[in-house]
């Protein structure tokens, strides 16, 4: 007869099952988690997004005929920053004066994936320009979008007009077919101010949204509901799969969740070094492009309405210099601008990247003193500054970075 372990019966019984489970995570480290002050209608479209972020297609459901993934989840684990295996290729030829994103080739987007007898793209051979982008992570971008345009273009400097060595540029998009800017956008020549996307090139989550499901999955929406198929190999037939291949509300049901993903969290922000390290942050001049704060606009949504962000950037166009120039570019972008990348978040990439971190667009420096290091053109004068610390002072400086 098998021994009774009494032990482990009161065990139970005193402490429930929280002695034998593993601790839930700190607040702070989780970022999969609406932002507060949803009503409970918003909740429930909030958690239908989730689930159909989830999603996994398969060529049943219409993935492909040509893709990157199968999942938004598969480039966006945890609703963190993607990896290098799961980085996007994108390629065009610039002639010295115009950029051609060669659409007749498969361009801009490289789809190397593809359904069981159906030919990958591979990259046209007189590509000049070549990029990989790393997914970034997907929370906070409601509160971006709900900054107002005015907003951004009053950050902006094309001309260097205050002699600071920097420009601070929008990118200038044409809105697709399906696309009508919303209210606060302001319009000039037809094109709106971009500013998802690595180059700034989309204008809103919806537009992300829908170009990522047609670009990065092959998935069509009522929206853009014609495949994507291999130019290159001349082949025009899709999947078999009648479009469009996700339904109206379910493309609605992500964006809403994407939109309403809680800001990346602060960590040790009494922390002695890192006030230190931020106080160092703007001495160098970091916080000139990578801007602290930033006021949304009004919104629809009463969460987002009027509300004081943190995510450290001017989501504006700035030259990083040739170590960062791939010869790749998007809208009105030069193949050497970046838009700044919003650092909240920083300090937790490495949870989504398998416990080791990648930075840049591209995935390209494991630490972030060499990301610092990489940093050219505009931001010359800073990296000067932070190489001019002291030993102390810079490793404050990366530990506020790291507390972001």
């Amino acid at each position: 007869m098998k021994k009774i372990d009494y032990g482990v019966i009161a065990l139970l019984l005193t402490g429930g099952c929280d002695a034998l489970l593993p601790a839930a995570p700190e607040p702070e480290t989780v970022l999969a988690e609406p932002i507060p002050d949803l009503t409970p209608s918003q909740l429930a479209t909030h958690l239908a997004g989730d689930e159909a972020f989830a999603r996994v297609f398969s060529p049943a459901d219409g993935l492909g005929p040509l893709f990157v993934a199968a999942s938004c989840e598969s480039c966006h684990i945890g609703d963190g920053k993607g990896h290098p295996v799961t980085t996007l290729t994108r390629f065009g030829r610039y002639d010295g004066t115009t950029f051609d994103p060669m659409p007749a080739h498969g361009g801009p987007q490289l789809q190397h994936r593809s359904i069981p007898g159906y030919p990958a793209e591979v990259i046209p051979g007189d590509a000049t320009g070549v990029t990989r982008l790393m997914p970034p992570a997907v929370t906070g971008l409601g509160y971006l979008e709900a900054v107002d345009d005015a907003t951004l273009l009053a950050l902006a400097d094309p001309d260097d007009a205050d002699g600071d060595d920097l420009s601070g540029v929008p990118n200038w998009i044409e809105p697709p077919p399906f696309l009508t800017p919303g209210p606060g956008r302001v319009e000039r020549d037809g094109r709106y101010l971009g500013r998802f996307g690595k180059k700034g090139a989309t204008l809103n989550l919806l537009h992300q949204t829908v170009g990522a499901y047609l670009e990065d999955m092959g998935i069509t929406t009522d929206l853009l509901v014609e495949d994507p198929y291999n130019r290159q190999a001349g082949n025009l037939t899709g999947d078999a799969v009648p479009d469009p291949e996700v339904s109206s509300d379910e493309l609605k049901n992500v964006v809403f969740y994407i939109r309403t993903l809680k800001a990346p969290p602060r960590r040790n922000e009494d922390d002695p070094d890192v006030r230190a390290g931020e106080a160092y942050f703007s001495e160098v001049g970091c916080a000139r492009c990578h801007v602290p704060t930033l006021e949304t606009g009004p919104s629809d949504v009463a969460a987002l309405h009027r509300k004081t962000i943190h995510p450290y950037t001017d989501l504006l166009l700035h030259d990083m210099g040739p170590a960062l120039d791939d010869g790749y570019t998007e809208g009105s972008a030069r193949t050497s601008e970046w838009r700044t990348a919003p650092l909240w978040g920083l300090g937790l990439a490495a949870d989504a990247q398998g416990g080791q971190a990648f930075y840049l667009h591209d995935g390209r420096a494991t630490t972030l003193r060499e990301a610092i290091g990489l940093h050219g053109g505009e931001a010359t004068a800073s990296r000067t500054a932070f190489d001019q610390l002291s030993a102390e002072a810079q490793a404050q400086l990366l530990a506020f970075l790291e507390s972001l």
